[in-house]
């Protein structure tokens, strides 16, 4: 067993805001999740983007701090469904594929992100 963080073993930062820089993009670009970012202005999707760098960096072991809301609160009233809940994860796994993430730590970012599924999904 690695002594390394997940975090570590992603490639720490620069590579959570590479695979950051490559997930959002493909999930606005996606008719289906598409809704969630549309009217919103650039600065509140660059302050997505870094609440999504940050969360990843703090939940994998890396040193950045998450100050923001958890994901039920966050995520409450906007009627995610299972249907969006498989185009997002569609689009994780071709972010890992994009990325080459290695069987391992790709099942560890594959359960972590399943373990946020109870408090995104809602209809």
């Amino acid at each position: 067993m690695s002594t390394k963080t997940l975090y570590e073993r992603l490639g720490g930062y620069d590579a959570i805001v590479a695979v950051s820089g490559d997930l959002l993009p493909r999930l606005m670009s996606d008719s289906r999740p598409k809704r969630f970012w549309e009217h919103r202005g650039q600065d509140g999707i660059d302050r997505e983007k870094q609440l999504l760098i940050n969360f990843l960096s703090a939940s994998s072991g890396g040193p950045m701090y998450y100050i923001g809301r958890d994901m039920k609160t966050c995520h409450k009233g906007m009627k995610i469904s299972e249907a969006d809940w498989t185009a997002f994860f569609g689009h994780v796994n071709a972010t890992l594929d994009a990325f080459k993430v290695s069987p391992t730590e790709r099942g560890e970012v594959v359960g972590f992100v399943q373990s946020l599924k109870k408090d995104i999904v809602e209809a």
